[in-house]
């Protein structure tokens, strides 16, 4: 019996469409449903969530903070590391290191205590902005006057562009990070060379 349907005409199925909703598909990964979370509301959403943590996550605003936070963070770290490497430094043995990873400990405990305790400043001083429901994530109101005179539209732009530029950034800390990690190098080096 088995034998004989092998050679059976096949059945004929019925055909039914299926097509995907373009707006419910992510704008960064095409073949990723977009997440319910990310429904573009926010600056530089593209529905890119991969991992899922949008699905965990109760609130993205703050979600959103941490984003922006470390992605300034990021972009001045890796102007830093430039600098510390190829950059001029101030007079003394103490700052003369261009290891990255060797600075922190030549200038020792009190340039160190003074970094630290004007981070923590700033952070006291917005700690409540993070949980705020009438602040926009990122405006700590130091924009000097840089906005000012702009069309909404240019506004979004440099917003979006701030995004797209934090996100690089990180991804760029985090690759010169394992490079002078792994191969003890400077930035402009090329490894195995």
């Amino acid at each position: 019996m088995a034998y004989a349907t092998a050679f059976a005409p096949p059945q004929m199925v019925s055909k039914t469409s299926i097509s995907l909703n373009a707006a419910e598909m992510s704008e960064s990964m095409p073949f990723l449903i977009r997440p319910e979370k990310l429904d573009g509301s926010m600056i530089g959403d593209v529905g890119f969530d991969p991992m899922g943590l949008t699905e965990i996550q109760v609130d993205l605003k703050y979600s959103r903070w941490a984003e922006i936070k470390h992605g300034r963070v990021c972009m001045l770290a890796i102007v830093g590391m430039l600098w510390q490497e190829y950059g001029p430094h101030w007079e003394g043995a103490a700052y003369a290191t261009r290891d990255v990873l060797a600075a922190p400990g030549s200038v020792g405990t009190g340039v160190n205590l003074q970094i630290l305790l004007g981070i923590g400043v700033l952070e006291m001083a917005n700690f409540n902005a993070h949980y705020g429901d009438d602040t926009e994530p990122g405006d700590y109101g130091l924009d000097f006057g840089f906005l000012n005179n702009r069309t909404p539209e240019q506004v979004l732009f440099l917003k979006e562009a701030e995004m797209k530029h934090c996100r690089l950034a990180m991804g760029a800390f985090m690759g010169a990070f394992a490079q002078t990690i792994l191969f003890g190098k400077l930035l402009g080096e090329v490894p195995g060379y």
